[in-house]
């Protein structure tokens, strides 16, 4: 759009220039009839986007208008302060009235002193914040963006535009550009424009190459992108619906999804079956994908008879993964040799030793804790379980001392952050997460520890083992020196790993480690309703209530409609809580969640909460997020070159427009997410009960409701309950609370390591 030429509306067929818009405007003409125009504007702001719909409501203003015209369509990617060439038609909405509903839309460089400012300092480009953008456009007024693209050398002129400045703008612009033809491509295929940089990022240059050579890529290669968006671009580019590549592509995605689900592999009826449904393809296309996948070893195809002792479940042929089947064969071995293998000799009497320790920490342990004491100081694996209240904590505690008073080097670990903080707070020993204790390399992604550069040490303390999926627990095992015992400590009553397997249940099932299972719950724990309930629901029995009025650690608050729960919600997160019990409505009161969807599933209860918890502020919108300074937000992906990892819980501290950054400081470590890779945060007023495994907070407030039917499980109610330290509330209807403590059926996982270990 040239300086002379102000925004308008121009005719599609490039036609006279149409007056202010009315030519077609909605009320007497249908779709069919209604002429197709182009609008060009400004983008004012982004009211609205929703990513998965591929749906956006915007503001964009006209020249010749004061008010802003609403768009909607597609939009998703553009930036307030660019300028849109857009083309459709106007409707009129029942409720919202007149709006323009885009067909399709282009990016030009904006023509007025105005524009051009609100472009350059929308964050579109690094380095180039709302007060840059002043100064520059002061500076060289309408020739500003000719003197970027041709002239960058000249950006000098403009105080605070050194070399580092002027170097990031010239390759960021450059970026754009071809960020941009990126865009063009996959709009063209329907793709929303918000995964043009992450596709940019894997590819580079060759990103549209790569995507018309193999289009199957993007779901496996792009966080974000999944197999029915590569398979709609596959077909466009001309890919036949019985093509092999589609067919191998689909049986990789139906293994992925089992993945995703925990488990380890498929049976082969089911994936071939699920398959099918999925490329709506005969069986015969699919099962000579499996075929040449196995052969080509992207999978690994098992019989039961590769099993010596086989349980009736496993009697099927097993579809894996490459990855997973190798990881589960090394956990198998490795495992097997290490509980085979030879300890640094250790000569202790072990009941002086227990009467010492005991003496030491002023406790008295019960007959099965002793019995652990004995078993650690023989046994090279030894696995601890129980629930809360049973004396885990202790029992380690007490290990320790035993082992380091014989000058044994132990190691403290666990899977998360927070675990591995609270491992170190109740032992008063320093404890680190798995990836820090493995010294996980981001550039390589691998581990720096393993069998060439084992770690030192003799004892490795393993905690919250039931949140260790089976690639993670092979890693763990190929760090650890022949001679090392391993303690693995966790509550195998509680969910299962989010990645796949279930390491802890497998180890305990397979009967080939000693374990020692802590049942008896101590005085002092009792007086807990949180811990008495626990093992109330772990039993199958219906949680004790206090009496009325009285001050206790667990609440039942019966209500029956989805509205009254979420409003019952909201006033006790943000007032009756932190009135009564003096908890932060945000830092120390969490609210878990059986499943994402509904009234009070995560998503709205996340969007009703950072209303009423965090209700204004500087904040930034990507496609249907919008996250604010101060919100409370999660990472739901393990980001190794960020150090953060699925689960993580942190504020967002700051947003930085020039550097294209949202700052999260998590336990008190700043992380700069650039703003392509956002869509690893949400926000976790509310999460869900799964995510927070390893966690505890303070407060848990937990809604149970019949919408949550499928999701209505004893083990995942008890884990959630689990998770509260000071105060427990349950918000919902005594039916939900019956259906979930009385169901004990839990989903079992496809794995094989319970009957290799038995091997």
């Amino acid at each position: 759009m040239s300086a002379s030429r102000p925004a308008s509306v121009y005719a599609a067929d490039g036609g006279d220039l149409l007056p202010a818009a009315r030519e077609g405007s909605p009320g007497s003409r249908d779709a069919r009839t209604r002429p197709t125009l182009t609008l060009e504007g400004n983008l004012e702001r982004i009211t609205y986007a929703n990513e998965e719909a591929a749906w956006s409501v915007v503001r964009v203003v006209l020249s010749g208008r004061k008010e802003p015209i609403t768009a909607v369509g597609n939009l998703l990617g553009v930036q307030p302060g660019e300028s849109l060439r857009l083309t459709g038609q106007w409707v009129q909405d029942r409720k919202y009235g007149e709006q323009f509903r885009v067909l399709s839309f282009a990016t030009v460089k904006p023509a007025t002193l105005v524009g051009i400012e609100k472009y350059l300092g929308s964050g579109l480009v690094k380095g180039v914040g709302p007060a840059m953008a002043r100064r520059l456009v002061e500076h060289f007024g309408l020739e500003t963006l000719d003197i970027i693209d041709s002239k960058p050398e000249r950006l000098a002129e403009v105080k605070g535009f050194g070399e580092k400045r002027r170097k990031l703008l010239r390759e960021t612009w450059a970026e754009q550009r071809d960020i941009r033809q990126v865009m063009v491509f996959l709009q063209s295929h329907e793709v929303p424009a918000s995964f043009a940089v992450k596709v940019y990022k894997q590819y580079g240059a060759r990103a549209i190459d790569v995507v018309r050579d193999n289009p199957y890529r993007l779901a496996i290669d792009v966080y974000g992108i999944g197999f029915r968006t590569a398979d709609r671009i596959a077909q466009s580019l001309g890919v036949p619906s019985d093509s092999p590549k589609r067919a191998e592509a689909g049986v990789l995605h139906v293994l992925r999804e089992f993945s995703e689900d925990g488990h380890l592999y498929a049976p082969r009826e089911k994936l071939t079956a699920r398959t099918v449904e999925l490329l709506e393809v005969p069986p015969p296309l699919v099962e000579a994908a499996i075929t040449r996948l196995n052969a080509a070893e992207y999978i690994a195809v098992e019989g039961a008879s590769a099993l010596a002792h086989p349980r009736p479940e496993d009697a099927c042929e097993a579809v894996y993964l490459r990855a997973l089947h190798v990881s589960e064969l090394g956990v198998a071995n490795l495992l097997k040799a290490l509980h085979a293998g030879s300890a640094r000799p250790l000569e202790v009497d072990v009941a002086r030793a227990i009467a010492w320790a005991e003496g030491r920490q002023g406790i008295s342990l019960a007959p099965e804790q002793k019995e652990a004491v004995r078993q650690a100081m023989v046994s090279k694996v030894l696995v601890v379980t129980g629930g809360p209240g049973t004396g885990k904590t202790t029992l380690v505690n007490v290990i320790l001392s035993i082992l380091e008073k014989k000058e044994r080097r132990i190691l403290l670990s666990a899977p998360t952050g927070r675990a591995a903080k609270r491992l170190g707070e109740t032992t008063g020993r320093g404890a680190e997460t798995v990836h820090r204790l493995l010294e996980y390399n981001p550039r390589t992604h691998s581990f720096l520890r393993d069998r060439h550069n084992p770690l030192q040490a003799d004892v490795l303390v393993l905690d919250e083992v039931s949140m260790v999926d089976t690639v993670l627990m092979l890693n763990v095992l190929k760090a650890l020196p022949p001679h090392c015992q391993l303690l693995l400590v966790g509550d195998v009553d509680q969910l299962p790993s989010v990645g796949p397997g279930s390491v802890l249940q497998d180890i305990i099932a397979s009967g080939h480690v000693p374990v020692v299972r802590l049942k008896h719950i101590f005085r002092q724990a009792q007086a807990s309703l949180i811990i008495t309930n626990a093992h109330r629901i772990n039993q199958g029995e219906l949680p004790q209530e206090p009496p009325a009025d009285a001050l206790a650690d667990f609440y039942f608050i019966e209500k029956e409609e989805p509205e009254a729960i979420l409003a019952a919600l909201k006033t006790l997160v943000k007032e009756r809580i932190p009135r009564r019990f003096g908890l932060h409505p945000v830092d120390e009161v969490q609210v878990l969640v059986p499943m994402n969807r509904g009234l009070i599933g995560t998503a709205n209860l996340n969007t009703a909460l950072q209303e009423h918890l965090n209700p204004s502020g500087e904040e930034l919108a990507r496609g249907s997020r919008t996250f604010r300074v101060g919100d409370k937000v999660m990472q739901v992906r393990n980001n190794y070159e960020l150090g953060v990892f699925n689960g993580d819980i942190g504020r967002v501290e700051a947003i930085d427009r020039e550097e294209q950054a949202l700052v999260v400081r998590y336990d008190g470590r700043r992380v700069d997410y650039a703003w392509a890779d956002l869509d690893e945060l949400v926000l976790a007023y509310a999460t869900s009960v799964h995510k927070s495994q390893g966690s505890e907070y303070p407060c848990v407030v937990l809604p149970l409701h019949t919408q949550h039917y499928t999701l209505l499980q004893r083990n995942l109610l008890y884990t959630g309950v689990t998770r509260g330290r000071k105060l427990v509330v349950l918000v919902g209807s005594r039916k939900a609370l019956g259906i979930a403590v009385r169901n004990g059926e839990t989903q079992k996982r496809f794995t094989r390591l319970a009957s290799r270990l038995r091997d």
